[in-house]
């Protein structure tokens, strides 16, 4: 049996598709129907399961939630195993359960082997295990930035180690051509910044502050305006503490508590509280002659000095010109002076820094041109090898004269370019090739850009072929086309089948397709039906075997699945694709 990813997937309350089970083949399975709509959802459900986009209005009206299950076999030293255990998933027999659940209300949750994760888990585990080539991804294909992306990730490491230090440099390059570019357009402004800054240094310098003066003559200043009074409170608390000498006749506090202290001091033997207390009050005196002798000592020294108090409020004017221009505080204009002579020095090197930038900028652009030539050829040399794999392909998709190539050029430059061969090219964040994919579709024919050389069966069937040689260099198990046969016909439509069938005997190979050719190749034929009840669409997905496969591909091939002509012309189709896998 041929290694496969996705077993099955059970999709319920999803659009159109309402509590359906898709049993998925090791092989080759292809999904067909009717309409596009049913086979969309089915492509749309894997989507979800791998971590897609998730819209609300993907919920069937009048459901709470549209719920994705799926089951996988996965190697369990695979690094999506391996990523999903790390995330507390459980794998049963080399099976792993995922899960989407999203709600009406746009909420979306993700299980992995029965653990909750993050919605992006489920996107890093399909990077290694399914490949999704859809229309949206031919039309991708045709913009030329989208077929470097191709060439580059055929190429592998070949390019992607030029260009990982490519991409470096070309990032330092932007910095440093940035910073020269500021320097030299606004040296005009950075010079008026430069006067400003040392005229506030000099004005910071010449008062000569020092951290915390502020407060300190704030402080002084207050004391020096309310001297009097300060004398005055002082003298009366001195006088009710410990007494006026020249009043003998007064009461104090002093003399007071004294008293107090000598009453129950000639009885304190008789309790011990008492005791207590007269230890107390022993205490009380010696504090209270204590706070007395300092408000002598503070009344003694205080002096209403008018001219120190002048000399305070000028200094006191000259701080608050500083507060007012570069801080709040004192400190905070000590710091900003900080700040700003180092500023100072930085655009005062202006000059010597313009020099290095430029040299360091020469010395850029000189490594870019070196790596972009290493770049141009790696990807010469994987373009040779992938051309020649695609052309190999399409003579195996009915285009036996066809040839595929790559034209790689760069564009040269008279001004702001890299030298690459000898010459001033543009360059970008990707080096400096314009990458083109051109078709010749018959002998004589010259190579045209594959969006103008070919026709519409033929821009699919090079769109697969280079999707064939994708999925023979990606190292996934699953490869999911969604319809990429899109203007196939007759001929052509069973070399595609025929294709697709052998790229599924060493790989899991998923086909949404109209096309009867490419269906009977298929080990696994599923259909989408859709039911109406009058008020309620519905869709669920069945198994084509024997009878009912017939039935389908009469169906796909004439519209009339009765019709006895078409049944034989789809056994006739199934017999020559069992033949000619």
């Amino acid at each position: 049996m041929v290694f496969h990813v996705l077993e099955e997937m059970r999709i319920r309350a999803l659009g159109v598709i309402d509590d359906a089970v898709v049993e998925l083949s090791p092989g080759f399975t292809a999904v067909t129907g009717e309409t596009g709509a049913g086979k969309t959802m089915v492509v749309t459900s894997l989507g979800l399961l791998l971590g897609g986009r998730a819209d609300a209005a993907l919920v069937r009206i009048g459901a709470k939630a549209a719920v994705v299950e799926g089951r996988l076999t996965v190697d369990a030293r695979s690094a999506a195993a391996v990523r999903a255990e790390e995330a507390g998933a459980e794998l049963e027999d080399g099976v792993l359960l995922i899960s989407r659940t999203l709600s009406a209300e746009g909420r979306s949750r993700a299980h992995v082997g029965g653990r909750s994760v993050p919605v992006g888990l489920l996107g890093e585990l399909a990077d290694d295990l399914v490949a999704v080539h859809g229309q949206t991804d031919q039309q991708g294909l045709l913009r030329p930035a989208r077929q470097r992306q191709a060439l580059d990730r055929y190429a592998g490491a070949a390019v992607a180690g030029p260009l990982e230090k490519y991409a470096g440099a070309y990032r330092r390059l932007r910095a440093v051509s940035a910073e020269l570019e500021e320097l030299t357009t606004r040296a005009r402004e950075r010079a008026q910044e430069a006067d400003l800054l040392r005229f506030g240094l000099e004005e910071v310098a010449a008062a000569e502050p020092h951290p915390g003066e502020d407060e300190e003559l704030a402080a002084e200043a207050e004391r020096l305006g309310h001297a009097e009074a300060l004398a005055s409170a002082a003298a009366v608390a001195h006088t009710a503490l410990a007494g006026n000498p020249e009043d003998p006749e007064g009461v104090d506090a002093a003399t007071l508590v004294a008293g107090a202290h000598r009453a129950v001091e000639t009885v304190r033997s008789h309790d011990p509280a008492l005791a207590g207390l007269a230890d107390r009050i022993g205490e009380v005196g010696i504090l209270l002659s204590d706070v007395a002798g300092d408000l002598a000592g503070y009344a003694d020294n205080l002096d209403a000095d008018p001219i120190r108090l002048a000399a305070v409020e000028e200094r006191r004017a000259a701080l608050t010109q500083l507060t007012r221009k570069y801080g709040e505080t004192i400190a905070d204009v000590l710091v900003w002076a900080e700040q700003g002579a180092a500023r100072v020095a930085e655009l005062d090197g202006d000059d010597d820094r313009i020099g290095e930038l430029t040299a360091e900028r020469d010395a850029l652009r000189t490594e870019l041109g070196e790596l972009a030539q290493a770049l141009t050829d790696a990807r010469t040399e994987a373009a040779g090898r992938f051309a020649e794999a695609v052309t190999a392909e399409l003579a195996s998709l009915a285009m036996p004269h066809a040839r595929v190539t790559f034209a790689i050029r760069q564009t040269e430059t008279e001004e702001d370019g890299i030298e690459v061969g000898g010459r001033p090219v543009v360059f970008g964040p990707h080096g400096a090739d314009e990458v083109e994919l051109l078709l010749a579709p018959h002998p004589g024919a010259p190579p045209r850009p594959i969006a103008k050389g070919a026709s519409g069966g033929e821009l699919s069937r090079v769109m697969l072929a280079v999707e064939v040689v994708f999925a023979g260099s990606d190292p996934v198990p699953t490869y999911l086309f969604d319809e990429v046969d899109a203007g196939v016909g007759g001929k052509a439509a069973v070399e595609v089948g025929r294709r697709l069938a052998r790229l599924a005997r060493s790989a899991q190979v998923v086909v949404v397709t109209h096309l009867p050719q490419v269906a009977a190749f298929a080990d696994r034929h599923l259909v989408v039906e859709k039911t109406n009840d009058g008020s309620v669409t519905r869709s669920g997905v069945k198994a084509m075997e024997g009878e009912d496969r017939v039935r389908e591909l009469s169906r796909m091939l004439a519209g009339q699945e009765d019709s006895e002509l078409a049944r034989a012309h789809a056994e006739e189709l199934l017999e020559a694709a069992r033949a000619g896998r």
